[in-house]
């Protein structure tokens, strides 16, 4: 009777295991690859050092005034433009995309990045008005109004308009982010096909979910007439409702 009990038990510890074996692989292969790549992704693509730099570049030529790098980046500091990637799955690996760079995400960066290099002007300006014996005020409103004066607009349009363009264009970023199309995801190696003008290119990404976040890097590809350029991974961040 108690040899009985215990093969039973064994049998009974078999199938348990068994059992639940069968449900990990299960939940690897069908649940954990189809749960929940669908929804809407953003990234933050950060311009500060891209910023700071050329309009580092354009103030060091002021006469007799220096600034730093660290000077500058003091001034502008978090630009970030936002992409958005939303995927809809439609099977157990493949599924649609749409990719885009948000327009006015790259209008707010574009004048915030001004409005620091204004910033930066004016206190390099004073140093220069100063050093040439001007006695006149030099607070902010009054250096905005000698500038108008001078230029006939305020600084930030004088620097738009005549100054280095601190970001690369909204066309430039759309060419380089911007795409839909049909992707198919095996072994953490996600595809896109990018549907262009007509045109298909293809390129391999690899990807690591880690919960709420989607690791993007380019690995290879093949393209045509340069659409896509070399950039840094990526971390795409999936919105929850509370953020809609």
């Amino acid at each position: 009777m108690k040899k009985i009990i215990k093969n039973a038990v064994v049998v009974l510890l078999i199938l348990t295991l068994s059992a639940s074996t069968a449900f990990l692989v299960y939940l690897h292969f069908f649940v954990s690859e189809d749960e929940e790549l669908s929804g809407e992704w953003v990234a933050e693509l950060d311009m500060t050092e891209q910023a700071a730099v050329t309009a580092l570049s354009w103030l060091q030529d002021i006469e007799a005034v220096s600034i730093s790098l660290e000077d500058m980046e003091s001034y502008m500091q978090d630009l970030t433009i936002r992409i958005n990637l939303t995927l809809e799955q439609t099977g157990r690996s493949e599924g649609t995309f749409r990719c885009y760079v948000l327009p006015e995400s790259y209008d707010a960066c574009n004048q915030a990045a001004y409005e620091a290099f204004a910033e930066a002007f004016q206190a390099l300006l004073t140093e220069r008005l100063l050093m040439a014996g001007y006695t006149g005020p030099t607070d902010h409103e009054a250096l905005e109004a000698l500038i108008t004066e001078t230029f006939g607009m305020s600084t930030v349009s004088y620097l738009m308009s005549c100054g280095p363009a601190l970001l690369p264009s909204l066309e430039e970023l759309q060419a380089q982010y911007d795409g839909s199309g049909i992707y198919e995801f095996a072994e953490g190696v996600l595809t896109r096909q990018f549907d262009v003008g007509g045109a298909v290119t293809t390129k391999v990404e690899y990807y690591l979910r880690n919960d709420l976040n989607l690791i993007l890097s380019e690995e290879n590809g093949s393209v045509s007439g340069g659409f896509f350029t070399d950039r840094s991974p990526m971390v795409y961040t999936l919105r929850q409702p509370q953020d809609q």
